[in-house]
């Protein structure tokens, strides 16, 4: 089968989905791929590019399989041939009409931006793709157009404070405008619906600030539109943080539906002159009152409001690889044998869901795929041994009579080999007792941490018992030479061991 990479029309958009590397990944999954003339120029992948990776120039609407970025229109939807498959981010979710016009047509259309967000679908995930680069582009954006410091400098001509970034919602995007705020060193906020982000904001440098502790996560995996009480908390915790930052990027989207309106104008003519917001749900009509769609705004009171819907199409090259990384994923699902075959498995949860039309059929909307975003970790419960459920293993803990015992057992083995050694002999079995306590409640209460360092100890260690049992080794007693034998074997072994294990474990930081 043959697939074709189009040239986008949309005004503005500079991606492609193909890239020469994601062609060479299609050839071998035993597809043709035709590239229609100047279709990466503006993702500065030319032509050539694309024909050294063994595809071809041509007309790539006639093609088995149709690659585009957004949705076709009417006229180029004509150009498909019967019976084709069409790939692209459709947004059915937010244009109910596509599915109908779609469905006038004897095609397949397959939707990205209707990947269901379970764990297998997360190579597919172009939403997640395409936030990760908008959220950083955010940063970059509104770095620009703030023209100060983002770090603090201490000078001899005075001091800097850093600017204060607040980015509303933990998401992808979220996640990654904290990250790169952050490393710019700025001082950046974060709010978000869903406490179990917490952990994730501070991992990247940020401050969680909680709204409420109580929230609802839907069955797609994002945070539910909360109830009036909550909403009033936020819009008062808002109205603070906009008196106090410099900078605010906001990222809240409810799918499916139009982007909640979080940042009043209010807000907005609070905000100290020359702060800067970005407004990535400016597509789906902005977080942040008088957004305008695809422009840069500035208010009266000096602040500029950023509705850029292109994020991620200005890191076009980028932007184009890692959707038509995308892409080869998902061709890869559907191309089982590699034998450049396309075949659409509706019993898949992923192909379904992603699927608008089927030959012709309309298929919209899926069932609905019962998500768990992040399950609460159930409580923990006592079980008895006696009355333990059949079917399920219950560790069983030493009792303290049974520890005991053998604890004495072995006090007693040990007292009986030190009654019949020699007098010399005797300090050494008390020394050697006494290391065996000692390095028990040493070594058992060391982090997990820190065990390689503590292995660098142990080698030092052994590396004393080879040397002493070198000493030993060709004494007259046969006894004394066996023991200092298997103590240079044993004392060996551990030392090679840790040194093999601590270089392999060197070698996973090491850049190929």
């Amino acid at each position: 089968m043959i697939i074709g990479v189009v040239r986008e029309s949309s005004p503005g958009e500079t991606r492609v989905s193909a890239t020469p590397t994601t062609v060479k990944q299609l050839r071998q999954l035993g597809y043709d791929v035709v590239i229609e003339p100047g279709a990466g120029d503006r993702a500065d992948f030319p032509d050539q590019g694309f024909v050294d990776a063994d595809a071809t120039i041509g007309d790539a609407w006639t093609a088995d399989v149709v690659f585009a970025i957004n949705a076709p229109t009417d006229d180029e939807l004509d150009r498909l041939k019967p019976g084709a498959t069409l790939i692209a981010l459709l947004q059915p979710m937010l244009k109910p009409d596509v599915a109908d016009v779609l469905a006038r047509r004897p095609i397949t259309a397959m939707s990205m931006d209707a990947v269901p967000r379970i764990s297998r679908a997360q190579s597919l995930d172009v939403l997640s793709s395409m936030a990760n680069i908008a959220g950083y582009r955010a940063v970059i954006e509104a770095a620009h157009e703030f023209g100060r410091f983002f770090t603090g400098q201490v000078t001899a001509a005075g001091k800097v404070p850093p600017a204060k970034v607040l980015v509303v919602g933990a998401g992808v995007a979220g996640l990654a405008a904290i990250g790169s705020a952050g490393a710019l060193g700025a001082i950046v906020r974060a709010t978000d619906p869903r406490p179990e982000v917490a952990d994730q904001v501070a991992s990247l440098g940020g401050e969680y600030v909680s709204v409420s502790d109580e929230v609802e996560v839907s069955a797609t995996g994002y945070a539910k539109e909360m109830g009036e009480d909550y909403k009033a908390r936020e819009a008062q915790l808002y109205a603070e943080q906009c008196r106090d930052v410099d900078i605010i990027i906001t990222t809240a989207l409810i799918p499916g539906r139009p982007a909640p309106r979080i940042i009043t104008g209010e807000m907005v003519a609070s905000m100290k002159p020359g702060s800067v917001i970005v407004d990535m749900a400016a597509a789906n009509g902005g977080n942040v009152a008088g957004t305008v769609a695809g422009q840069k705004i500035r208010t009266s009171n000096d602040v500029t409001i950023i509705g850029y819907t292109d994020l991620a199409g200005r890191l076009a090259a980028q932007a184009s690889q890692l959707y038509g990384t995308n892409l080869v994923n998902l061709m890869k699902l559907m191309t089982p044998d590699k034998d450049g075959q396309l075949k659409l498995d509706f019993d898949d949860v992923v192909q379904r869901s992603m699927t608008v039309v089927r030959e012709g059929e309309k298929t919209w909307p899926p069932p609905p795929v019962a998500v768990s975003a992040a399950p609460a970790a159930a409580p923990a419960t006592t079980v008895d041994k006696a009355l333990g459920e059949p079917g399920k293993d219950v560790k069983k803990h030493m009792s303290a009579s049974r520890r005991y015992g053998i604890v004495a057992t072995v006090g007693v083995l040990l007292f009986g080999v030190t009654a019949l050694s020699p007098p010399p002999l005797i300090g050494h079995l008390v020394v050697f007792a006494l290391a065996i306590v000692i390095g028990y409640y040493v070594i058992g209460h060391v982090h997990h941490a820190l065990h390689t360092p503590l292995m660098s100890v142990t080698n030092a260690i052994s590396g004393i018992i080879v040397v002493g049992a070198l000493l030993q080794v060709g004494h007259d007693n046969l006894g004394i030479t066996i023991v200092a034998a298997l103590a240079i074997l044993l004392a060996s072994i551990n030392v090679f061991g840790g040194f093999a294990v601590t270089r392999r474990m060197l070698a996973m930081f090491r850049r190929s």
